[in-house]
């Protein structure tokens, strides 16, 4: 069947939100500006673990059958957010990617990959209905930390965040939507030359590259998410007339989504022994960080 059949199917089951208990999400509905927050704070570490996707797919299922219900809190604006202080989000479960990729379980790659990808399609064509999705980088946004923040249709980071793209740094490459987006926005030299670089770039430089959408002052990033909202409902026609022009000319299908992520599971296959050593000591890093 095809990939972007099966996602449609997938969400056409729709069950009423209901977030469960120990999630890894918090959510928040503002009825004054139709918007909903969702903030991430992932356990052990704050990446994107499979119980933070499947959080994120339950919040957007519950959004949608809201919308589709035709109750009154209409949503305008979906934002995705953190918790954790100073950090975004910093990627893939890197601690399981090492796991499956030592086993040589292919389809267990594959399946925490369509996870994300999942999730990453859904908050790029804003649930498929008439809203606005948007990011708010406080902090470290990393491999697919930033393919997440990229996702939304706006992109708001405060001076100082940190955003990059490090999988080149164990000999991968972000498989879960960087090129498809990054291409998308500044063109695909400059994004290959991002994703090979390996380097990271703070929330100033990658506005000045157009890839940041606007920029905050430290500790004003909600603020800024509200200054963005209140000029879209001002202008609400032409708002939603130039976001579906966007979406026509920025078109990206899951099916490309689909393949490229196939092309990672079977690179991730391919890692030597070094390289899942370096994928453990960015780990240790991580969790040095959260202890510090």
């Amino acid at each position: 069947m095809n990939a972007a059949l099966q996602l449609k199917e997938q969400l056409g089951e729709l069950a009423p939100f209901q977030l469960p208990a120990g999630s890894q999400l918090r959510t928040f509905y503002d009825e004054k500006y139709k918007a909903g927050w969702f903030y991430m704070h992932a356990k052990p570490r704050p990446c994107f673990t499979p119980a933070l996707l499947s959080d994120i797919d339950t919040f957007f299922r519950g959004v949608r059958s809201e919308i589709n219900a035709g109750q009154k809190n209409k949503y305008d604006f979906l934002v995705l957010a953190s918790d954790v202080d100073g950090i975004f989000n910093l990627g893939g479960d890197l601690h399981l990617f090492s796991e499956l990729i030592q086993k040589q379980d292919r389809q267990g790659l594959l399946d925490y990959a369509l996870q994300c990808v999942n999730v990453l399609y859904q908050n790029m064509v804003h649930l498929e209905g008439d809203l606005t999705t948007i990011a708010l980088v406080k902090g470290d946004a990393l491999g697919g930390g930033f393919e997440a923040a990229l996702s939304a249709n706006i992109l708001v980071a405060e001076r100082g965040s940190k955003l990059g793209l490090p999988e080149v740094l164990f000999n991968l490459f972000p498989g879960m939507g960087a090129y498809s987006l990054l291409s998308r926005k500044i063109g695909k030299r400059a994004a290959e030359e991002m994703i090979m670089s390996g380097r990271l770039y703070t929330a100033e430089e990658l506005y000045d590259a157009q890839v940041v959408d606007v920029l905050a002052e430290p500790g004003e990033g909600e603020l800024a998410v509200y200054q963005y909202i209140s000029r879209a409902r001002k202008n609400a026609n032409s708002f939603r007339a130039m976001n579906k022009v966007k979406d026509i000319c920025r078109s990206l299908s899951y099916e490309e989504l689909y393949q490229i992520t196939e092309v990672w599971v079977d690179a991730a296959l391919e890692l030597r022994p070094r390289d899942l050593k370096m994928m453990q000591r960015l780990v240790s890093r991580q969790e040095q960080r959260l202890a510090g």
